[in-house]
């Protein structure tokens, strides 16, 4: 099933898509995006009847992006990313896997005759005979052609890493290599073949139901079945599957790489009685060899393109030290929370929704991104985690998800050198003629539950409790170029840092007035 992932600051969520799905940011959208900056109808989706989806904007006031430029319309390819406003909708196809699993079944019943006699397809792993001990023309004749065939598979398959379009090109080889009449690609999924690819040669889309005898014995065995003629064959007069298919030869051979099972290649016959023979299966081991390697290396590159996601992914979250510690796994950000107390900072950016209502939409988020950039900088530089941004807030936590001794005055020394950056920042900006950006900073220390908060499929790291929400009312409070910070906070680093006991204040959603402190700077070691 086709589907839309829309990526926002308030998470990710998933869509599967229908026949027409529209996007925008009145209700009655099938998909609606909570974003000032996207129109009220944005977007549609539609199914054409080809199957592919066309993406078309219905003009709206800022757009749809696709790859930096302005769309108004695209027929949208797996992985498609389409940026409208601060809202990321990537595109997702139905997988491969899903239509094999309804055109693949295994089929007989549990208690099938289970195999007992095997073609052992020793050739596919014995080595080459040097040249000097080559006397036989027959010898040197079939390391040429097995030297051939390798050749010539690498060719097709080589570098390719994208899983389905190698396990096509592996499978389409053998058809060119094997005169068969369909091909089956299984997996391992948890100990377990699974049907991963199903071709025939005219391209017709049959149903292919495959032997489950033959399936468990190459799997408990590893090693290759050859049939001439399965109808008739005595090792198969269990396996009932076969015969009602109307399986005239068969070939079933192990994917091994190393010492690990990756999965299993069948190739079948319909009508030609004794279409295999031994020279078929050696040639067809050889093929399953090296598809087994290239299987192999497009896992391993699969896995190093997962990491360098997932260290793109909290790069933006947590400092550099931390983000190795998450993708070595000796850090675990986890479904859950774990209550612990922690030191939050609040900071927005004063009359930003006047400044949004004035400017074009490309200047504000050019903006922000300079901004949000300089400012993230100077957490991690303090050891601090990036919450989330709202907006044109940021939210940073300092203790967690690892303790640190001198959290709250890490959290201080930040946001004085939020100021200062803020400060360069803005004569930069005024060179330019453009207007300065003023902020405001609340900081709180108080218990807050952090984890991993979310679905199972859009987790995101944060904090949760009324820590938060006395940070967050100290931040709405803080006049331009201003930090406040809690008692709690205070008595922490009173030591190290001047500031400034206020007026009591009384914050929303608090029956009792808080004491609220301006921080005025470090103070100087005596």
């Amino acid at each position: 099933m086709a589907k839309l992932i829309v990526v926002s600051p308030d998470g990710q969520r998933e869509f599967e898509l229908g026949a027409v799905t529209t996007l925008g940011r009145h209700t009655v959208n099938t998909i609606r995006i909570f974003d000032r900056i996207v129109s009220k109808e944005h977007a549609r989706i539609t199914r054409r009847p080809d199957g592919k989806f066309l993406y078309e904007d219905l003009g709206s006031l800022n757009g749809s992006f696709y790859a930096g430029a302005r769309l108004k319309e695209r027929v949208l390819a797996d992985g498609d990313e389409i940026l409208v406003g601060a809202t990321q909708l990537r595109f997702q196809g139905a997988t491969t896997s899903e239509a094999v699993l309804e055109q693949v079944t295994i089929g007989g019943a549990a208690n099938e005759a289970v195999i007992k006699q095997k073609v052992q397809a020793a050739a596919a792993g014995r080595e080459f005979e040097p040249e000097a001990e080559i006397d036989d023309i027959a010898v040197l004749r079939r390391d040429y052609e097995r030297l051939r065939l390798a050749h010539e598979l690498n060719r097709s398959i080589e570098l390719e890493v994208n899983i389905d379009v190698l396990l096509e090109k592996i499978i389409m080889k053998a058809f060119e290599l094997i005169p068969c009449d369909r091909g089956v690609i299984l997996l391992m999924e948890d100990g377990v073949p699974r049907p991963r690819i199903a071709r025939t040669r005219d391209g017709r889309n049959e149903q292919i139901v495959l032997s489950r005898s033959i399936i468990n014995d190459v799997v408990q065995h590893e090693s290759a079945v050859l049939s001439s003629d399965a109808s008739v064959d005595s090792r198969f007069l269990g396996a009932h599957s076969i015969i009602l298919s109307g399986i005239r030869s068969t070939m079933t051979v192990p994917l091994m790489h190393h010492d690990s099972l990756l999965g299993i290649m069948h190739l079948d016959s319909l009508l030609a009685v004794n279409a295999f023979g031994e020279k078929d299966l050696e040639i067809f081991a050889g093929i399953a060899n090296q598809a087994a390697s290239a299987i192999a290396n497009s896992y391993m590159a699969r896995k190093i393109e997962e990491e360098a996601r997932t260290r793109a992914q909290f790069q933006r979250l947590l400092s550099p030290n931390l983000v190795e510690q998450v993708v070595a796994g000796k850090l675990q950000l986890e479904k859950g929370g774990t209550l612990s107390e922690v030191t939050l900072l609040f900071s927005d950016i004063r009359g930003f929704t006047a400044m949004s209502e004035s400017r074009e939409p490309q200047e504000i988020v050019r903006m922000l991104n300079e901004y949000f950039e300089l400012m993230v900088d100077s957490i991690f530089v303090h050891r601090g985690t990036l919450d989330k941004f709202v907006g044109d807030e940021i939210i940073a936590l300092f203790g967690a998800p690892v303790a640190i001794a001198d959290a709250e005055f890490q959290a201080v020394q930040c946001a004085l050198d939020m100021l200062d950056i803020l400060d360069d920042f803005n004569r930069t900006r005024g060179a330019e003629g453009l207007d300065e950006i003023k902020i405001g900073i609340g900081i709180n220390t108080g218990n807050v539950v952090t984890g991993a908060i979310g679905s199972s499929r859009a987790l995101q790291y944060t904090a949760v409790g009324d820590a938060m929400n006395v940070a967050a009312r100290l931040c709405s409070a803080a006049e331009p170029g201003e930090i406040l910070i809690s008692q709690p906070t205070h008595s922490r680093v009173r030591d190290r840092v001047a500031a400034k006991v206020l007026p009591p204040l009384r914050l929303k959603g608090k029956a009792v007035e808080q004491t609220v402190y301006r921080v005025m700077g470090l103070r100087t070691p005596k």
